[in-house]
C-alpha cells in the first residue's frame, strides 16, 4: 500500500526552481522585511528602509545573470512537463531587467523624495508597496497561465493606487488614486469576465494549451471565445493606457509623487504590453484577425490623442511639465501597440515583438532620466511647470544637457540615436506587415512631436529670467540621473545592442 502511495505522491508535489523565481521572490521577501523592520525603527532612522529597499532591489536585479544561460520552467503539470505556469526564457528576462532596474530607478528618486517630504510620506508603507507592485510586475512576464497572469497584474497594480493616493492630506493625490482605482477596476473585471468566457470555451488556462484548443471550439461556443477574446483585451488596454483608456494618466501622474509617476509611465507601461504580447501572440494567435485589427486601430488612435495632448499643454501651468510628461507617454503608447499589432500580419511575428521590446527599452531608460531632471527642478519649484526650466543650464549645465538629450531621444533626434534607431525598428515593422497607413499615421505623429520636445528642449539654453539657483543635488537623484544618461548615452554609441532583443525567444 505505501510503495503505491509513494509514486502517487511525488506526482502530486511539485518541485519549485527556486533559482527561476528567485527576482520577483527576492523582491515579495525584502518588501516583508521592511514592512516589519519599520515597527521597531525609530523616525531617526526610518530611511534606512529606503537602502534596504534599493539593495533588495538590486539583488532582485542581479539574480537575472544566473538565469542567462537557458531557459528554464517551473509550476509544470505533473502530466505534461512542457506546460508550465512560470517560464524565465529569454522574453522574461529582458521585461524583468526592465522591470526592476525601472523600479530600482524609481527608488533612488524615492529616497531623495521621502527625506524632502519630512515625514509627511509614512516610509515604511511607501516601501512596502513599492517593493510588492515590482514583485507582480516582475512576476507577470514570466506568467504562462491566465490565473497567474492576472494575479499577477493586480499584486503589481494595487499598491500602485495606494503609492498614487500615498500623500496625507492631499485632495490632489486623493482624487487620482480614486480615478486610476476605479477606471482599473473597471478594467480588470471586464478582464476576468473576458478570461472566465475563454476558460469556458476552452477548458484550460494555459496559454499554450488555449492556443490549441480555442482552433476547435465547438460552434456553439464560437461566439463565447470571440467576447472572451475582446474583452480579455480591453483590460491589458487599459493597463498600456491606450485610447480611449488613458482618460486617467495626466491627473494620476500629477497628484502621485513624481517617483510613483515615473514608476508608472515605465513599469506600469511594461506590466500592459507583456501581458498584451502574452495574451494576443501566445494564447490567440489564431484570432489575429481579430485583435491585429483592433490593436492597429488602438495605435493609431493613442499616438495621435496622446501627442496632440502634449502639444496643447501651456507652459506657465501647473505642473504643465508632468503634464506633458504624461500625453507624451501616452502617444509613446501608441508607438508601442504597432508591432504588437504587426505580429498579426506579419509572416515573423517574433521580429516584430522584439520591435516593442527594444522600443520599451530605450523608452524607459530615457523617460525615467527625465523624470529624474523633473524631480530636481521641483526641489526648488514644486509646480513643475515647464517655463520653470528656463535657462536651467546657466544653473545645472549638465542636467540640461542630460534633460535636452533625453527629449531629443523620445523625439528621436540625434543625438538621440537610439530614439531613432527605436523608432526605425518600429516603423520597419509596421511596414513589413503591410500596414503602410498605420506607418503613414506614426511619421506624421512623429513631426507632431517634435515641436513640443524641442520647444523645451530650447528653453533649457535661453537666458534665465531670475538670478539662477543652486543647491546641492542628493547623491541617490545624481545616482538616478547619472544611470539613465550613462545607458542612453551608450545605446546611442552602439545601437545595434537593441537588435539583440528582436529574438525574445518567445517561439
Amino acid at each position: 500500500m505505501s510503495s503505491l502511495a509513494q509514486p502517487l505522491a511525488e506526482s502530486v508535489v511539485q518541485s519549485v526552481d527556486w533559482l527561476a523565481i528567485a527576482p520577483p521572490t527576492i523582491a515579495a521577501v525584502v518588501g516583508l522585511v521592511v514592512l516589519v523592520v519599520d515597527l521597531f525603527v525609530g523616525d531617526a532612522k526610518k530611511a534606512l528602509l529606503g537602502w534596504l529597499s534599493v539593495a533588495g532591489l538590486t539583488a532582485s536585479t542581479l539574480m537575472l545573470l544566473p538565469l542567462l544561460d537557458g531557459d528554464r520552467s517551473t509550476f509544470c503539470l505533473t502530466g505534461d512537463a512542457n506546460v508550465c505556469s512560470y517560464t524565465a526564457d529569454r522574453f522574461t528576462l529582458v521585461i524583468q531587467f526592465l522591470v526592476l532596474g525601472g523600479a530600482l530607478l524609481a527608488a533612488l528618486l524615492s529616497v531623495t523624495a521621502l527625506k524632502d517630504a519630512n515625514r509627511e510620506l509614512p516610509e515604511g508603507e511607501f516601501w512596502f508597496l513599492l517593493l510588492s507592485s515590482a514583485a507582480g510586475a516582475a512576476l507577470l512576464p514570466a506568467s504562462r497561465d491566465m490565473a497567474t497572469l492576472i494575479v499577477a497584474l493586480e499584486v503589481a497594480s494595487l499598491p500602485a493606487f495606494a503609492l498614487v493616493g500615498i500623500k496625507r492630506g492631499d485632495r490632489k493625490s486623493s482624487e487620482a488614486a480614486l480615478k486610476f482605482f476605479l477606471s482599473s477596476v473597471t478594467a480588470t473585471a471586464v478582464s476576468l469576465m473576458g478570461v472566465s468566457f475563454v476558460y469556458a470555451s476552452t477548458g484550460t488556462l494555459y496559454l499554450t494549451e488555449i492556443a490549441n484548443e480555442i482552433q476547435n471550439v465547438d460552434g456553439q461556443l464560437h461566439t463565447l471565445a470571440q467576447a472572451g477574446v475582446v474583452l480579455t483585451l480591453v483590460g491589458f488596454a487599459f493597463k498600456t493606457a491606450a485610447v480611449p483608456f488613458h482618460f486617467w494618466v495626466p491627473d494620476t501622474y500629477v497628484g502621485a509623487p513624481l517617483p510613483v509617476a515615473a514608476y508608472l509611465s515605465v513599469v506600469g507601461k511594461a506590466v500592459g504590453f507583456s501581458g498584451l504580447i502574452l495574451v494576443t501572440v501566445i494564447a490567440l494567435p489564431s484570432y489575429a484577425d481579430v485583435w491585429g485589427p483592433a490593436l492597429a486601430a488602438l495605435a493609431a488612435l493613442t499616438m495621435t490623442i496622446g501627442n496632440v495632448g502634449a502639444l496643447r499643454q501651456q507652459s506657465t501651468r501647473a505642473y504643465s511639465a508632468v503634464r506633458l510628461l504624461a500625453w507624451s507617454s501616452v502617444g509613446q503608447a501608441g508607438y508601442l501597440l504597432v508591432p504588437i499589432a504587426a505580429a498579426a500580419y506579419s509572416q515573423d511575428a517574433e521580429k516584430a515583438i522584439g520591435s516593442t521590446v527594444a522600443y520599451a527599452l530605450m523608452y524607459a531608460a530615457v523617460n525615467l532620466g527625465a523624470f529624474a531632471v523633473a524631480a530636481l527642478v521641483a526641489r526648488t519649484k514644486p509646480l513643475n511647470r515647464i517655463s520653470d526650466y528656463r535657462g536651467l543650464y546657466a544653473s545645472r549645465p549638465l542636467s540640461a544637457l542630460v534633460l535636452g538629450f533625453f527629449l531629443l531621444c523620445l523625439a528621436g533626434l540625434p543625438p538621440g540615436i537610439i530614439g531613432l534607431f527605436a523608432k526605425v525598428t518600429v516603423f520597419s515593422a509596421a511596414v513589413d506587415a503591410g500596414l503602410g497607413w498605420l506607418a503613414v499615421v506614426m511619421a506624421v505623429n512623429v513631426v507632431i512631436a517634435l515641436f513640443y520636445y524641442l520647444q523645451w528642449t530650447t528653453l533649457l539654453f535661453r537666458a534665465p529670467e531670475g538670478e539662477p539657483e543652486r543647491h546641492r543635488v542628493p547623491a541617490p537623484l545624481t545616482a538616478a540621473i547619472a544611470l539613465t544618461a550613462v545607458l542612453g548615452v551608450a545605446l546611442s554609441g552602439a545601437p545595434q545592442l537593441v537588435l539583440r532583443f528582436s529574438d525574445t525567444g518567445l517561439f
